[in-house]
Protein backbone atom coordinates (compact mmCIF):
# COMPACT_ATOMS: atom_id res chain seq x y z
CA UNK A 1 0.00 0.00 0.00
CA UNK A 2 1.53 3.18 -1.10
CA UNK A 3 1.12 5.23 2.09
CA UNK A 4 -0.01 9.10 1.93
CA UNK A 5 2.08 11.90 3.91
CA UNK A 6 4.67 9.09 4.72
CA UNK A 7 7.81 7.96 3.13
CA UNK A 8 7.60 4.82 0.94
CA UNK A 9 9.89 2.94 -0.84
CA UNK A 10 9.07 1.59 -4.32
CA UNK A 11 10.10 0.26 -7.67
CA UNK A 12 10.32 1.89 -11.06
CA UNK A 13 7.79 0.37 -13.38
CA UNK A 14 7.65 2.43 -16.25
CA UNK A 15 9.26 5.53 -18.04
CA UNK A 16 6.35 7.95 -19.61
CA UNK A 17 6.81 11.47 -21.20
CA UNK A 18 6.13 12.95 -17.77
CA UNK A 19 8.12 11.06 -15.12
CA UNK A 20 8.71 7.46 -14.22
CA UNK A 21 5.49 5.30 -12.66
CA UNK A 22 6.67 3.67 -9.19
CA UNK A 23 5.02 0.54 -7.97
CA UNK A 24 4.22 -0.99 -4.29
CA UNK A 25 4.09 -4.47 -3.36
CA UNK A 26 0.13 -5.04 -3.70
CA UNK A 27 0.78 -3.05 -7.58
CA UNK A 28 -0.47 0.17 -6.43
CA UNK A 29 1.22 3.04 -9.43
CA UNK A 30 2.49 6.98 -8.25
CA UNK A 31 4.02 9.58 -10.99
CA UNK A 32 7.20 10.64 -10.32
CA UNK A 33 7.57 13.64 -12.28
CA UNK A 34 10.32 14.05 -14.09
CA UNK A 35 11.85 17.13 -11.87
CA UNK A 36 12.61 14.31 -9.20
CA UNK A 37 13.62 11.35 -11.62
CA UNK A 38 17.14 10.24 -11.11
CA UNK A 39 19.83 10.69 -14.16
CA UNK A 40 20.71 7.07 -14.06
CA UNK A 41 18.05 4.43 -13.31
CA UNK A 42 16.91 0.59 -13.98
CA UNK A 43 13.91 -0.52 -14.24
CA UNK A 44 12.87 -2.24 -10.63
CA UNK A 45 15.25 -0.08 -8.95
CA UNK A 46 13.93 1.05 -5.44
CA UNK A 47 13.68 4.78 -4.20
CA UNK A 48 12.61 6.33 -1.25
CA UNK A 49 9.87 9.03 -2.01
CA UNK A 50 7.49 11.33 -0.30
CA UNK A 51 4.08 10.71 -1.66
CA UNK A 52 0.97 13.68 -1.21
CA UNK A 53 -1.78 15.47 -3.51
CA UNK A 54 -0.50 17.95 -6.17
CA UNK A 55 -2.46 20.97 -7.34
CA UNK A 56 -5.52 18.43 -8.95
CA UNK A 57 -5.44 16.31 -6.27
CA UNK A 58 -4.37 13.40 -7.64
CA UNK A 59 -1.35 11.18 -5.88
CA UNK A 60 2.26 12.31 -6.76
CA UNK A 61 5.92 11.38 -5.46
CA UNK A 62 8.58 13.57 -4.46
CA UNK A 63 12.47 13.14 -3.52
CA UNK A 64 12.41 16.21 -2.25
CA UNK A 65 11.91 15.66 1.82
CA UNK A 66 9.08 17.63 3.51
CA UNK A 67 9.92 19.69 6.85
CA UNK A 68 7.22 17.43 8.72
CA UNK A 69 5.43 14.02 7.74
CA UNK A 70 1.71 12.86 7.89
CA UNK A 71 1.29 12.57 11.98
CA UNK A 72 4.10 14.45 12.84
CA UNK A 73 5.22 18.12 14.77
CA UNK A 74 7.06 20.82 13.74
CA UNK A 75 7.74 24.89 13.24
CA UNK A 76 6.33 25.95 9.74
CA UNK A 77 6.54 29.55 8.00
CA UNK A 78 3.07 30.79 6.90
CA UNK A 79 3.50 31.93 3.32
CA UNK A 80 0.37 33.54 2.79
CA UNK A 81 -3.41 33.70 3.35
CA UNK A 82 -7.02 33.13 1.27
CA UNK A 83 -10.43 33.17 1.87
CA UNK A 84 -9.85 29.70 3.05
CA UNK A 85 -7.12 29.80 5.30
CA UNK A 86 -3.30 29.53 5.95
CA UNK A 87 -0.66 28.13 3.32
CA UNK A 88 2.35 26.92 5.03
CA UNK A 89 6.00 26.34 3.53
CA UNK A 90 6.74 22.81 4.20
CA UNK A 91 9.60 22.16 1.54
CA UNK A 92 7.67 21.03 -1.39
CA UNK A 93 6.17 22.72 -4.08
CA UNK A 94 2.83 22.70 -3.18
CA UNK A 95 1.98 24.38 0.31
CA UNK A 96 0.30 22.50 3.12
CA UNK A 97 -2.93 24.00 4.03
CA UNK A 98 -4.34 25.05 7.89
CA UNK A 99 -7.88 25.72 7.52
CA UNK A 100 -9.09 28.63 9.91
CA UNK A 101 -11.21 26.48 11.86
CA UNK A 102 -7.48 24.06 12.95
CA UNK A 103 -6.01 27.70 13.95
CA UNK A 104 -4.96 28.36 17.81
CA UNK A 105 -4.65 31.82 17.03
CA UNK A 106 -5.11 33.75 13.76
CA UNK A 107 -1.86 33.09 11.51
CA UNK A 108 -0.42 35.99 9.55
CA UNK A 109 1.93 35.89 6.77
CA UNK A 110 5.72 35.58 7.99
CA UNK A 111 4.71 34.11 11.13
CA UNK A 112 6.04 31.05 12.36
CA UNK A 113 3.61 27.78 14.15
CA UNK A 114 4.82 24.51 15.80
CA UNK A 115 1.33 22.29 13.69
CA UNK A 116 0.55 18.79 13.26
CA UNK A 117 0.22 17.38 10.06
CA UNK A 118 -2.62 14.42 9.63
CA UNK A 119 -4.86 13.50 6.99
CA UNK A 120 -8.48 14.90 6.72
CA UNK A 121 -10.69 11.35 6.52
CA UNK A 122 -13.46 13.87 5.29
CA UNK A 123 -11.22 15.07 1.75
CA UNK A 124 -8.60 12.52 1.92
CA UNK A 125 -6.00 15.59 1.86
CA UNK A 126 -3.20 16.41 4.14
CA UNK A 127 -3.68 19.03 6.13
CA UNK A 128 -1.93 21.22 9.29
CA UNK A 129 -3.28 22.34 12.55
CA UNK A 130 -1.89 24.11 15.00
CA UNK A 131 -4.52 23.22 18.05
CA UNK A 132 -1.96 20.84 18.46
CA UNK A 133 -2.91 19.49 22.19
CA UNK A 134 -5.91 17.56 20.23
CA UNK A 135 -3.45 14.91 18.86
CA UNK A 136 -1.99 14.41 22.73
CA UNK A 137 -3.44 11.77 24.48
CA UNK A 138 -2.61 11.20 28.40
CA UNK A 139 -5.27 8.74 29.25
CA UNK A 140 -3.03 5.38 28.37
CA UNK A 141 0.82 6.82 29.02
CA UNK A 142 3.68 4.77 27.16
CA UNK A 143 5.94 6.10 29.79
CA UNK A 144 6.85 5.61 33.56
CA UNK A 145 9.10 7.64 35.79
CA UNK A 146 13.03 8.10 34.94
CA UNK A 147 12.14 7.37 31.11
CA UNK A 148 13.76 9.27 28.80
CA UNK A 149 11.96 10.96 26.17
CA UNK A 150 11.60 12.96 22.89
CA UNK A 151 10.46 16.47 23.47
CA UNK A 152 8.55 19.16 21.42
CA UNK A 153 8.45 22.60 23.15
CA UNK A 154 4.93 23.50 22.86
CA UNK A 155 3.71 26.74 24.15
CA UNK A 156 4.31 28.36 27.36
CA UNK A 157 2.64 28.72 30.92
CA UNK A 158 2.17 30.74 33.91
CA UNK A 159 4.13 28.01 35.48
CA UNK A 160 6.37 26.86 33.06
CA UNK A 161 6.65 25.22 29.49
CA UNK A 162 4.34 23.07 27.77
CA UNK A 163 6.40 19.92 25.95
CA UNK A 164 5.18 16.98 23.78
CA UNK A 165 6.50 14.22 24.72
CA UNK A 166 7.50 11.67 22.19
CA UNK A 167 4.84 12.73 19.97
CA UNK A 168 2.04 11.20 22.15
CA UNK A 169 1.87 13.36 25.79
CA UNK A 170 2.05 16.48 26.89
CA UNK A 171 4.19 17.31 29.96
CA UNK A 172 4.97 20.16 31.55
CA UNK A 173 8.60 21.53 32.50
CA UNK A 174 8.20 23.75 35.04
CA UNK A 175 10.50 27.39 35.55
CA UNK A 176 12.43 26.22 38.18
CA UNK A 177 13.67 23.45 36.03
CA UNK A 178 14.19 26.01 33.29
CA UNK A 179 17.87 26.79 32.81
CA UNK A 180 18.53 27.72 29.37
CA UNK A 181 15.99 29.77 26.96
CA UNK A 182 13.71 27.58 25.39
CA UNK A 183 11.84 28.43 22.08
CA UNK A 184 8.44 26.94 20.74
CA UNK A 185 9.51 24.05 18.37
CA UNK A 186 12.87 23.42 19.97
CA UNK A 187 13.61 19.28 19.66
CA UNK A 188 15.52 18.38 23.21
CA UNK A 189 15.69 14.84 25.59
CA UNK A 190 14.34 14.75 28.66
CA UNK A 191 13.18 12.62 31.36
CA UNK A 192 10.29 11.41 33.15
CA UNK A 193 10.27 13.28 36.63
CA UNK A 194 7.00 12.60 37.99
CA UNK A 195 3.43 11.59 37.11
CA UNK A 196 1.02 13.42 39.04
CA UNK A 197 -3.01 12.75 39.09
CA UNK A 198 -4.79 12.75 35.81
CA UNK A 199 -1.44 11.25 34.18
CA UNK A 200 0.08 14.63 34.08
CA UNK A 201 3.47 14.26 33.27
CA UNK A 202 6.33 16.47 34.84
CA UNK A 203 9.15 16.60 32.72
CA UNK A 204 13.07 17.68 33.44
CA UNK A 205 15.61 18.28 31.11
CA UNK A 206 19.01 16.21 30.98
CA UNK A 207 18.51 13.50 33.55
CA UNK A 208 17.46 12.98 37.38
CA UNK A 209 18.92 12.75 40.60
CA UNK A 210 22.48 10.43 40.73
CA UNK A 211 22.10 10.34 37.56
CA UNK A 212 22.44 13.62 36.77
CA UNK A 213 25.84 14.42 38.75
CA UNK A 214 28.14 13.29 35.67
CA UNK A 215 26.70 15.60 32.73
CA UNK A 216 26.58 18.57 35.58
CA UNK A 217 29.95 17.41 36.45
CA UNK A 218 31.61 17.69 33.07
CA UNK A 219 29.70 20.99 31.86
CA UNK A 220 31.82 22.44 35.50
CA UNK A 221 35.07 20.76 34.24
CA UNK A 222 34.68 22.45 30.72
CA UNK A 223 33.79 25.96 32.30
CA UNK A 224 36.88 25.67 34.11
CA UNK A 225 39.20 24.82 31.21
CA UNK A 226 36.61 27.98 29.44
CA UNK A 227 38.09 30.58 32.63
CA UNK A 228 41.43 28.96 33.08
CA UNK A 229 40.82 26.70 35.94
CA UNK A 230 39.06 29.00 37.90
CA UNK A 231 35.10 29.23 38.75
CA UNK A 232 34.45 32.14 41.63
CA UNK A 233 31.65 30.06 43.04
CA UNK A 234 31.19 28.07 46.24
CA UNK A 235 28.79 26.78 48.39
CA UNK A 236 27.78 30.08 49.21
CA UNK A 237 26.93 31.75 45.92
CA UNK A 238 23.09 32.51 45.32
CA UNK A 239 21.14 29.94 43.33
CA UNK A 240 20.71 32.73 40.51
CA UNK A 241 24.45 33.31 39.86
CA UNK A 242 24.70 29.56 39.83
CA UNK A 243 21.99 29.44 37.67
CA UNK A 244 23.53 32.41 35.09
CA UNK A 245 27.19 30.89 34.71
CA UNK A 246 26.05 26.95 34.73
CA UNK A 247 22.48 26.20 33.71
CA UNK A 248 22.23 24.23 37.00
CA UNK A 249 20.05 24.63 40.22
CA UNK A 250 22.38 24.80 43.25
CA UNK A 251 21.80 21.70 44.59
CA UNK A 252 23.19 19.79 41.33
CA UNK A 253 25.95 22.22 41.48
CA UNK A 254 26.76 20.99 44.64
CA UNK A 255 26.37 17.68 43.91
CA UNK A 256 28.85 18.18 41.18
CA UNK A 257 31.68 19.69 42.87
CA UNK A 258 31.42 16.74 45.59
CA UNK A 259 32.08 14.13 43.10
CA UNK A 260 34.60 16.36 40.89
CA UNK A 261 36.47 16.87 44.72
CA UNK A 262 35.99 13.54 45.83
CA UNK A 263 37.77 12.58 42.23
CA UNK A 264 40.27 14.95 43.32
CA UNK A 265 39.80 16.84 39.99
CA UNK A 266 39.66 20.37 41.76
CA UNK A 267 40.04 21.87 44.84
CA UNK A 268 38.02 23.72 46.84
CA UNK A 269 39.15 27.25 48.61
CA UNK A 270 37.17 30.43 50.27
CA UNK A 271 37.04 32.41 46.77
CA UNK A 272 36.23 29.44 44.74
CA UNK A 273 36.99 26.16 42.73
CA UNK A 274 40.18 25.92 41.18
CA UNK A 275 41.45 22.86 38.34
CA UNK A 276 43.82 20.20 40.03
Amino acid sequence: MIHLGQINTLEILRETDHGVYLIDDDDNEVLLPNRYVPEAFKIWDKLEVFVYLDNEERPVATTDMPYIKRDDFALLRCNQITDYGAFLDWGLVKELFCPFKEQAFKMKPGGWYLVHCYLDEKTDRLVASSKTNRFLNNKELTVKVFDEVDLIVSHPSDIGMNVIVNKIHSGLIYKDAIFSDLSVGDKLKGIVKKIRPGNKLDIALGQIGYRNIEPNAERILNELHDNSGYLKLTDKSSPEVIKETLQMSKKNFKKAVGTLYKQRQIEIKSDGIYLV
